[in-house]
């Protein structure tokens, strides 16, 4: 599948500021950019630097005033789909090292506080079946409200809420499954079918020796979406970082497929 992306940023600082951007999509094995272009606005320092894991790239720039940030790509998504049902759980011993951070709990993800939620709701399932029955359950339990939390909003406070948007799902769903010994982070990608059109949140999880990526919202499918980044929590991917005074002007996100 292809996909064409469009993302538009328009912000104003008052005073030369620091700022740390991710907006492009990762140039990795399971999706392919064929095409990309990226307009920023002049700016006294710029350099790029890897994303978390090595998957996507960040942009440090130092700029003031109006500041117009635009991109546009089309990528094929070469990503391998299977039913996740079908995956098998790894266990903790036999993970590689590089998952293992995801076993833990995060800044927005405070899983040690949900194992025994976990293990009276979902224990008697395993692996992909496991991960299946806490998706379903958070959409069907949970509102997508937009404007109903901040970006100090917990997993732990969405979870007695019952309401949120797609960071909310997304933290909520790796929160249950490190809680039950799952590796789970957060995907920032660019996505079909999400509405309103939006830099999008979901979760991965490491089963049957691989990534996948899970949607709690329902909107996107696998299949659909281009990863920007990876992290912890939100707080790892989040598409602008600006160390000063920020004001969004405007921003808009179109996701189309070719």
């Amino acid at each position: 599948m292809k996909i064409h992306i469009h993302s538009r940023l328009d912000y104003y600082f008052e005073q030369p500021t620091d700022i740390l951007l991710q907006i492009e999509a990762a140039i990795i094995p399971e999706q392919a950019v064929e095409k990309a272009h990226i307009a920023l606005p002049n700016c006294a320092h710029f350099a790029r630097v890897g994303g978390h894991n090595d998957i996507g790239e960040r942009i440090w720039l130092r700029a003031e005033g109006q500041c117009i940030f635009d991109y546009e790509s089309t990528v094929r998504i070469d990503r391998i789909l299977g039913n996740l049902g079908d995956l098998e759980y790894v266990p903790p011993h036999q993970l590689p090292g590089e998952t293992v951070e995801y076993l833990w709990p995060s800044r927005y993800c405070p899983s040690d506080q949900f194992q025994s939620f976990v293990e009276a709701d979902f224990g008697s399932l395993q692996g992909g079946a496991k991960i299946i029955a806490m998706r379903d359950w958070i959409k069907d339990c949970f509102s997508y409200v937009p404007g109903s939390s901040s970006s100090d909003t917990t997993a732990l406070e969405t979870f007695v809420k019952r309401e949120g948007v797609c960071r909310d799902y997304a933290h909520v769903m790796v929160t249950l499954a490190r809680a039950a010994a799952i590796p789970a982070r957060v995907a920032a990608v660019y996505a079909l079918g999400v509405e309103p059109q939006d830099f999008h949140a979901v979760a991965e999880v490491f089963l049957g020796g691989q990534w996948h990526l899970v949607d709690a919202t329902g909107m996107a499918e696998e299949g659909g979406m281009a990863k920007i980044g990876v992290g912890r929590d939100a707080a790892d991917v989040s598409f602008l970082t600006a160390y000063g005074f920020a004001q969004m002007n405007a921003q808009s996100v179109e996701v189309t497929p070719v």
